[in-house]
């Protein structure tokens, strides 16, 4: 006996007229849900539990490190240059000072001022931090912090857990799988929830139905929670892909290509920066009457003087939020940067690039500039991190994160329900009813998304393998079934 390549329903009437196909969009649904959600499940369950922890890490900083955080003083902040200059003496002179990285000014009264180096011995966007009592100038801590959000020890460990287990280059491919399929296991189960709500089957759809006997109470639990979060599950998975690092890397340069990018600050300066009183556009050489202190000190780096200097032209310009980072130049020939890092709404992240001989304005970018998809960009990775909104963001993530890591549970607990009974159906069933006219579009469309995710092509072809070996098993063993 032979399997049919394409079954159909074959009910044909006495008058001859052809069958009717079988159903085919639904079952492939079901199927599509049900790979990614037995195979990414344990991904996706990890990151939205580390995720759910990183939403609580805010007010935890606060409370651990309230003493590094928080001023001992209240009196008015001295300059910048004492403040350094008391960071210098604490961290040591000569090789410290040479690599001072970065100031963050206190950003309001009561709190701390972080001087900020380059340590060899830290990982990627990491420096150590001096926290300096901005009325005294005394220091209160020194501590690691990561990236521009500038996170304490302990969310940059939840962070590195969430990003990639703290497993380097290769850990991130966990969390890239993540992002990549959570859209498609959300899209599909709303797509299932759909067909279910059309067919009349709405009890428990938008709410529990406690009453449901067994597996059909957790299939109830699984769809309405399902259908209240599928929403912050895409947002998840868009704004997570961006920092993938492969279908990160292509969503970067399809921005790049259709002129989406974020505008960049340029730092370089050429021989007409230098010269005072000249000026070139509305964004740039804009001329500040003072002249700061040399720029440098020799063998010592980054004068402390200039920075107060600095910030005092950038403020005179486009800098007007509290929240600061000050970079002196990272090479010879390069401009001093003031940049806004405040990632609450409204989002401020102006920043300035100044020629520290002149205290002239070489280059600028503001945020109310920036083109739509920049600004959405910004948005939703602010919105991700839980800072735009602050605690009612971090909130919402937590809720997501624990809803989504329950979504999982309950998945595999719906697997688990139907046993012994259940088995995986024949994929000549499933595929075999597809029209060849939606298996093109379908395949076209797989390949264009494997090309811009390639992670997600890559899996989506070892469950396509997979399935293919449950096709063939399945027919050795009803081919060694005996005959009725």
């Amino acid at each position: 006996m032979t399997i049919p390549t394409r079954p159909t329903t074959e009910r044909t009437a006495e008058s001859g007229s052809p069958p009717e196909p079988e159903p085919w969009l639904l079952p492939l649904l079901k199927r599509l849900h049900f790979y990614a959600g037995l195979f990414i499940g344990p991904f996706i369950l990890i990151a939205a539990l580390s995720g759910a922890a990183y939403a609580l890490t805010p007010q935890l900083e606060k409370i651990l490190y309230a003493e590094q955080l928080n001023a001992r003083s209240d009196g008015p902040p001295l300059p910048l240059a004492e403040q350094i200059a008391a960071a210098h003496r604490y961290a040591g002179t000569g090789t410290e000072a040479a690599s001072l990285a970065a100031v963050r000014p206190a950003p309001e009264p009561g709190a701390t001022t972080r001087v900020m180096y380059h340590d060899p011995g830290l990982g990627p966007s990491e420096h150590r931090a001096v926290f300096v009592d901005p009325g005294t100038g005394e220091v209160l801590g020194d501590l690691t912090v990561y990236g521009t959000s500038g996170a304490l020890p302990l969310r940059n460990w939840i962070d590195q857990l969430h990003r990639g287990l703290h497993l380097g280059d290769a850990g991130r491919l966990y969390s890239e799988l993540a992002a990549s399929w959570l859209w498609v296991i959300a899209l599909s189960g709303l797509g299932l929830w759909a067909a279910a709500w059309i067919r009349g089957h709405r009890r428990g759809l938008l709410r529990p139905n406690r009453r449901a006997p067994g597996r059909w109470r957790t299939v109830s639990l699984h769809a309405s929670l399902g259908f209240w979060l599928v929403l912050g599950a895409l947002a998840l998975s868009a704004t997570g892909i961006t920092w993938s690092q492969y279908g990160g890397a292509n969503v970067s340069l399809l921005r790049e290509q259709l002129g989406w990018q974020t505008p960049a600050l340029s730092t370089s300066l050429t021989e007409e920066d230098g010269a005072a009183g000249e000026t070139s556009g509305d964004h740039a050489h804009h001329t500040h009457q003072a002249g700061p202190a040399p720029t440098t000190q020799p063998g010592e780096g980054p004068n402390p003087a200039t920075f107060d200097a600095v910030l005092s032209a950038g403020r005179d310009v486009n800098i007007d939020t509290g929240e600061v980072e000050i970079r002196p130049p990272a090479e010879a020939g390069s401009a001093w940067v003031v940049q806004e890092i405040q990632r609450s709404w409204p989002t401020q992240v102006d920043s300035v690039a100044i020629d520290g001989r002149t205290l002239d304005v070489t280059d600028r970018t503001d945020f109310a500039e920036f083109p739509l998809a920049a600004k959405l960009s910004r948005w939703g990775i602010d919105l991700h991190m839980g800072s735009m909104f602050g605690l009612a963001n971090q909130l919402v993530l937590l809720v997501l994160g624990l809803g989504i890591a329950t979504l999982v549970v309950l998945g595999y607990r719906m697997w688990w329900q139907r046993r012994p009974g259940f088995t995986l159906t024949d994929p000549a069933r499933v595929l075999g009813r597809v029209p060849w006219a939606a298996r093109i579009v379908l395949a076209l469309l797989a390949v264009g998304i494997g090309v811009l995710l390639p992670l997600w092509g890559w899996s989506l072809l070892a469950f396509l393998a997979f399935d293919a070996l449950v096709a063939v098993l399945g027919r050795r063993r009803a081919g060694r079934r005996p005959a009725a």
